[in-house]
């Protein structure tokens, strides 16, 4: 998300997702203990970090800006989409960079792409939060399909949505018949924190495009908004939650949340309670880590953090499962910005 740069500035199927560990090989730059006990909570635990890809490019094309990953599960391989139109394919053991294609709209504008799915056949649904929309895109980059969207979602004044605070993160739930997308911040009109995850549904019966489903309604955090959602086997979700103060830094928590009993708000004009004491069923949710609590591993800072390890955190993924156990890999957004950096941040996640 770009308002992370002026704040910057300012302080100077899943269920087979075991395909992909982004384990076995060590990056360049990383840094590793073979016996995986560095905690960050009863539930998670950071095996490593890396900034390999930190202020490179590849082909003319400057590497970062990573607003989420996904996996393509029918090689393993990782793909990776900048908020500048960039969409890569990264070796999913060295991160190295393997290729590039340029995204933009129908009239060739380009993007603030922020969520990424890598479905079934291999086309991408990319979210930009500009409208916001969601798009599926061929790996060339060809525009194939765009899926309808909420009038309320859309960025004022067309809808209640503000600048910059709309679909940022965006997974496909277990048997791939339904789609999620989270928005970061609250409707105007809603109450402050409450955000509304929109779902698509697609069958046999609607020739396997996905047209809307239900809309349920997910609090974070004082102060935090929702940068990026990633679906469990099970039909749970993983929830980024991030903030950033100025001075201060940066505070990222990982939840996870469970929708399945959530009311659905789509017919619902205005949240207003919080607590959900008015009847809405809000989406239950779970702290698994507080980022801030996971061990530095001689990470630095380029700006003041409270713990050096942090930055803008804003893509994640699941690269693996076994046993309630999962393989999660995040990446930081540097806003091209020499304050911040790109740095991946591998993850085991006890469900």
């Amino acid at each position: 998300m770009r308002l992370r740069t002026v704040l910057a500035t300012a302080t100077a199927g899943l269920a087979a997702a075991t395909c992909l560990t982004a384990t076995a090989t060590v990056p360049a730059n990383a840094h590793a203990d073979s016996q995986y006990t560095h905690a960050c909570s009863p539930s998670v635990s950071l095996d490593r970090f890396s900034d390999a890809l930190d202020k490179t490019t590849y082909e003319g094309t400057f590497v970062g800006n990573f607003s989420a990953l996904a996996v393509d599960h029918r090689d393993g391989s990782l793909a990776a989409v900048s908020d500048r139109s960039s969409l890569f394919s990264l070796d999913s053991q060295t991160l190295a960079p393997k290729g590039v294609v340029p995204l933009a709209d129908e009239s060739g504008a380009a993007l603030d792409s922020e969520g990424l799915v890598v479905d079934r056949d291999g086309t991408r649904l990319i979210s930009s939060e500009t409208e916001p929309s969601v798009r599926r895109y061929s790996r060339d980059g060809k525009i194939l399909d765009r899926l309808p969207v909420p009038q309320a979602l859309k960025v004022a004044p067309a809808g209640r949505a503000v600048s910059n605070g709309t679909f940022e993160g965006l997974t496909l739930l277990p048997g791939g018949r339904t789609l999620l997308a989270s928005m970061e911040y609250a409707l105007s009109g809603d109450s402050a924190g409450i955000v509304r995850f929109q779902t698509w549904q697609r069958t046999p019966a609607t020739g396997g495009h996905f047209e809307l489903g239900a809309q349920y309604a997910y609090r974070a955090d004082t102060g935090l908004g929702v940068p990026e959602v990633q679906a469990t086997p099970d039909g749970r979700l993983l929830v980024l939650e991030r903030g950033f103060t100025a001075g201060v830094g940066n505070t990222v928590r990982l939840y996870l949340a469970d929708p399945r009993r959530a009311t659905d708000t789509s017919g619902i004009e205005n949240l207003t309670d919080p607590t959900g004491q008015d009847g809405v069923r809000l989406i239950k949710k779970t702290l698994l880590a507080d980022i801030v609590n996971c061990p530095s591993l001689g990470a630095t800072a380029k700006q003041p953090q409270p713990n050096p390890l942090l930055d803008n955190i804003e893509g994640m993924a699941i690269t693996g499962y076994s046993k309630g156990r999962l393989k999660v890999l995040l990446v930081s957004d540097d806003n091209q910005n020499a304050v911040q950096t790109t740095r991946f941040y591998y993850l085991r996640v006890r469900i």
